[in-house]
């Protein structure tokens, strides 16, 4: 496994609102209010009643004392934190590990870029020296057996598809890493019919050079001593694009 959490709590959730909150029953019976750093609708990921990990935070003065991790839905751990996908990412490429992507190094992240003032989630260089922009989106709504992606309208997220081809137009190279943050998938294609625009910029990218790679999530989850959990992240491979019609 890349990269793995000791010491989650787990529970079950009662109920997601005002975007960044998650009421969610402790084992003993407590309710507690837990973090979510997901802000998108969240489709196709949990449902009232969904067993969950929570993260206790090592601040004792955090207001919220806990962050969501991961859901169970229909038998499947399904990974609804944001910031682990670009955290495996960058550790895949640092062990040159990431799939489609061989020979990365000197690995840095959160890099800014490009003529729109965004920041890239992973810049390396490849074994010809050349940098490599990678994206990475969390990609959690299911559609069939697709992972698609965006589970909401995303202006941001057509954005960064412009500055990778803007970066393959200066030479470089650029990808965009779909991670497909759940085990019951065997494809990915875009949610057109969410954001038919985003599609349609996926498809420019293509056809401009950048490099599509969705990426198969290997999340595993273990009960551990003290009724505490373990969840461990893995990327065995690279996912087919699938394009519904």
């Amino acid at each position: 496994m890349l990269i793995q959490k000791n010491g989650l709590v787990p529970g079950i959730i009662l109920k997601r609102y005002k975007r960044f909150l998650a009421d969610v029953e402790l084992p003993g019976g407590e309710i507690i209010t837990a973090h979510c750093t997901n802000t998108g609708t969240m489709a196709s990921s949990w449902e009232p009643g969904d067993a969950v990990l929570l993260e206790p935070s090592a601040n004792p003065a955090r207001k919220l004392a806990y962050t969501w991790l991961a859901c169970k839905r229909a038998g499947t751990w399904v990974g609804v934190e944001t910031g682990m996908p670009n955290r495996v990412v960058a550790e895949a490429a640092r062990q040159d590990r990431l799939p489609g992507l061989p020979g990365l190094h000197s690995v840095l992240t959160e890099q800014k870029y490009g003529d729109e003032r965004s920041r890239i989630d992973v810049l390396a260089r490849d074994a010809s020296d050349r940098c490599v922009y990678i994206e990475v989106k969390n990609t959690t709504l299911r559609v069939g057996d697709l992972a698609c992606f965006p589970d909401a309208v995303s202006l941001r997220g057509a954005k960064h598809l412009r500055e990778l081809r803007a970066m393959v137009r200066l030479g470089h190279r650029a990808a965009i890493v779909f991670f497909a943050h759940r085990g019951d998938v065997t494809g990915f294609d875009a949610a057109r019919e969410i954001d038919a625009d985003y599609a349609a910029e996926l498809d420019r990218a293509l056809a401009g050079g950048v490099e599509i790679l969705p990426q198969a999530v290997a999340l595993e989850a273990r009960p551990g001593p003290g009724g505490l959990w373990t969840l461990a992240w893995d990327l065995p491979g690279v996912l087919p694009w699938r394009r519904r019609v």
